[in-house]
């Protein structure tokens, strides 16, 4: 990329994408139909699930999931504030409770230890967040989550092509995985929830189109089934068969921009490892194929001497792009008038909080790009 500004973030389209646009925009069906029912069945083969619901965002699937649950007024959720607002916000309009379990000071992600604590007759959900390309380890999670009879949900929108020990992320379970521009691969927008639960797979399908018996394109009458019938009240969370084509182009590329994602954290680990102020999140040490959405650092800004903000600010004056994932859901307005959580509730979440931030990375990237990166980060911190 030159000289030029360095983007946070840049989808990987290519002529294959273009194509397939373009085809079915001459086909005639441009919502719902035949290639989301490809890209559905592709996804499905790809992380070994039992099935695989396309919608027009991960928020929607999620939003689905915590309506399929019936949760309500009194009922609490267990997940983490280190994460996007929309599952925070999707839990407190439907009424319930978030309760956050703090995350691991290195890798951000919640686990058995720091939700054991917080499990009561009222826990109706734990949603552990695999962050940054990451995998948390589900293990002990599920098995709680068994032995406590709780339903758990994986946010898996940094999860896409992740493995936790050897199997997919998606393959057991219930994940929701999601497709904007910034995430391993794009359908413009867009989202999945993979199931082996085959009744809420076909819930999910329901309440994805209004809640009727069959969606608007019917995969045995390759149309509007017209004895279909609301079974109960909907949403319109339906993808389209333009994102949906975009989607099946990415898929098969999948694997080919992960390991490229990889070869550049590699590079920036090491060209990072003698800058102390300087802190990448930590690969968790058990068995997991990290897909690398995010290459995440923290600023150590009683070293640096600068704020995390003075110091992101410096690098865009050097044509460098960053981001911030995320500032901690408490610590948002809302929720610290709402909520009222104390200073210090979650240490590793605030702490992170104050200091994280993502540095640019995406498979169109040169080693050439990753050097001018860390160049810049040495030439703020002299």
């Amino acid at each position: 990329m030159g000289s030029s500004f360095i983007p946070l973030s840049k989808p990987s389209i290519g002529e294959s994408e273009i194509r397939a646009v373009t085809d079915v925009l001459r086909s005639g069906w441009i919502t719902t139909g035949p290639k989301t029912a490809e890209f559905e069945e592709a996804f499905r083969e790809y992380c070994n699930a039992k099935k695989a619901v396309a919608l027009c965002s991960a928020t929607a699937g999620m939003h689905l999931v915590l309506a399929s649950q019936g949760l309500g007024p009194g009922d609490e959720v267990i997940t983490p504030s280190m994460t996007w607002v929309s599952t925070i916000n999707l839990i407190v309009l439907a009424g319930a409770t978030p309760v956050f379990a703090d995350v691991d000071l290195d890798t951000l992600m919640i686990s058995f230890e720091t939700v054991k604590d917080l499990i009561t007759p009222r826990t109706r959900l734990i949603l552990p967040v695999h962050f940054a390309g990451a995998a948390a380890d589900m293990g002990p999670l599920r098995r709680i989550a068994s032995e406590k009879g709780i339903p758990l949900v994986e946010d898996a929108a940094h999860a896409v092509g992740t493995e936790y020990r050897g199997k997919r992320i998606g393959e057991e379970g219930t994940a929701v995985f999601s497709f904007h521009p910034i995430k391993n691969m794009t359908c413009g927008e867009g989202g999945m929830l993979c199931t082996n639960d085959p009744l809420l797979g076909d819930r999910i399908r329901r309440l994805r189109f209004h809640g009727l018996g069959a969606d608007a394109y019917d995969r045995a009458g390759q149309g509007r089934a017209p004895q279909a019938e609301v079974q109960e009240p909907g949403f319109k969370y339906n993808p389209t068969d333009l994102g949906s084509a975009i989607g099946l182009e990415q898929l098969r590329r999948l694997d080919t921009f992960i390991e490229k994602r990889a070869q550049l954290a590699r590079l920036y680990q090491g060209l990072l490892a003698s800058v102390d102020e300087i802190r990448p999140l930590a690969v968790p040490p058990y068995p997991m194929r990290h897909a690398w959405h995010l290459f995440v650092v923290r600023l150590d800004t009683e070293c640096a001497g600068l704020h995390r903000n003075e110091f992101m600010d410096e690098l865009k004056k050097r044509g460098i792009a960053t981001g911030i994932h995320f500032k901690a859901v408490h610590t948002q307005r809302y929720y610290r008038e709402t909520l009222g959580l104390p200073q210090g509730a979650l240490p590793a979440t605030e702490w992170n909080s104050e200091r994280i931030f993502s540095l640019p990375l995406f498979p169109d990237m040169t080693p050439e790009d990753v050097e001018r990166v860390v160049g810049a980060i040495k030439e703020v911190l002299a």
